[in-house]
């Protein structure tokens, strides 16, 4: 194994020694990472290389008169030689962090986690025409399909045969006339018409007519002969059509759907959210955010902030802003509820909403107002994650609320977090709650 073999492993194991996603979720540097590209940190592994033993001035093949020295530079300087700006050895900036895309970070995190979410394709981007699978009683005759069209009229064939011959020995019955025969034709499910009976009695001769004493002396001298022998004997000379069995087969439609969502990140911004619940909140919905970005083909975000009163604004502003006012939840989902109906129909779009704080709500605005709009918002999924570093507030009552009126729905999530700690789990316990519905 030559040098570059060497080099080549080291950064290999370099990669692989990179922080573990959990890890990275609860304590990384998420300020790396752009919405599109997430970088975790790796621990670098010093790649090796040759360095002169200083101490060892002399010995054979040593330059001397004017010839380089030891450690002397050979040629032009190559990176990395060492400058002011960096020291022997050191790895550049892209050598610090292992990039994964979303996609990647929401496989691994589906491994990690052991989920198996399954997006469901929404908006119809494109129709176009598939087999010839679906079948109408109208269409261009080009189209009709002959194969069905035999079927049934065989069928009905089949359905409608009887063995003639036998019949007409039933009417050489001494004393029985067309009404008997047909009677008794009847009894023996034999699918003859009236007036086939009396056709057929006509063409007999009168000396026919008595041939046979009784029904039971013909039914000993002559056996029936069914349908299936009788065909592979005779064949069958038609098939009768009816217009009714027409049928024409035209392409099926096939749509083409675009996996695409709507995520809603609503944050309380209001006194009482500090620095320590802010930054819950941070490592929370930014793993979520690049988890269902990789897992839909197209994902727009729309962040709210609130505190008595909401409004949208930049993700770049969504986890650092604070106010002073007071709480009312309900203000962020009325604008929610807005935004969504205005750009984002339930039809089209896969939603989720999700909202964060501390769970210090204005007085009954969670039963009056705020459950009520989580009913009426149609979503994927709705979760409220509530930050409580130093435990619960007396009046932080609102997750509480929530979880106690959708206990068991498949389709509302609620997750406490107290530290760092809880935030893998509180991530498994929102995606957990769609991946089970």
């Amino acid at each position: 194994m030559g040098l570059k073999d060497d080099l080549e492993r080291y950064r290999e194991v370099g990669e692989q020694r990179r922080q573990d996603l959990s890890d990275f979720i609860q304590y990384g540097d998420l300020g790396q990472s752009r919405q599109d590209s997430v970088k975790i940190p790796i621990k670098i592994v010093d790649l090796p290389e040759f360095a002169y033993d200083q101490r060892d001035m002399g010995g054979v093949g040593q330059g001397q008169d004017g010839q380089p020295q030891p450690g002397d530079p050979v040629g032009q300087p190559e990176p990395g030689d060492g400058d002011e700006d960096g020291e022997p050895g050191e790895e550049g900036e892209e050598h610090e962090y292992y990039e994964m895309d979303p996609e990647e970070f929401a496989q691994e995190l589906d491994e990690q986690l052991g989920l198996d979410l399954e997006p469901k394709g929404k908006k119809v981007i494109e129709e176009t025409e598939g087999d010839f699978t679906d079948i109408t009683r109208t269409g261009p005759s080009s189209t009709l399909d002959f194969e069905r069209l035999f079927k049934q009229g065989l069928k009905r064939k089949l359905a409608m045969d009887f063995d003639e011959e036998y019949v007409r020995e039933a009417l050489k019955v001494d004393g029985w006339g067309p009404a008997t025969v047909f009677e008794w034709a009847r009894e023996n499910h034999i699918p003859v018409s009236k007036t086939w009976i009396e056709d057929a009695y006509e063409e007999l001769d009168a000396d026919e007519k008595d041939t046979w004493s009784d029904i039971e002396e013909m039914e000993d001298n002559v056996d029936p002969v069914d349908t299936a022998a009788r065909i592979r004997k005779e064949g069958v000379d038609e098939i009768p059509f009816r217009r009714e069995d027409e049928r024409y087969r035209y392409p099926e439609i096939e749509k083409e759907r675009e996996k695409n969502v709507v995520v809603v990140n609503i944050r309380d911004v209001s006194g009482s959210m500090r620095q320590k619940k802010r930054e819950l909140v941070e490592r929370t919905f930014t793993p979520l955010d690049w988890y269902l970005q990789g897992k839909y083909d197209h994902a727009e975000f729309v962040y709210i902030a609130h505190d008595a009163d909401a409004w949208e604004v930049e993700r770049d502003d969504f986890f650092g802003i604070r106010s002073g006012g007071g709480t009312r939840i309900s203000s962020a989902y009325e604008l929610a509820l807005a935004r969504l109906e205005e750009e984002y129909p339930w039809s089209e779009w896969n939603r989720y909403v999700f909202a964060a704080g501390d769970s210090e709500n204005s007085s009954n605005d969670t039963e009056d107002r705020v459950i009520p709009l989580m009913e009426e918002i149609p979503a994927n999924l709705h979760a409220y994650v509530e930050t409580q570093p130093s435990g619960n507030a007396i009046n932080a009552t609102h997750a509480e609320e929530v979880e106690r009126h959708f206990r068991g729905a498949d389709d509302v999530a609620v997750a406490y977090i107290s530290s760092p700690e809880d935030v893998v789990d509180g991530i498994y316990e929102i995606l957990s709650t769609e991946d089970e519905s």
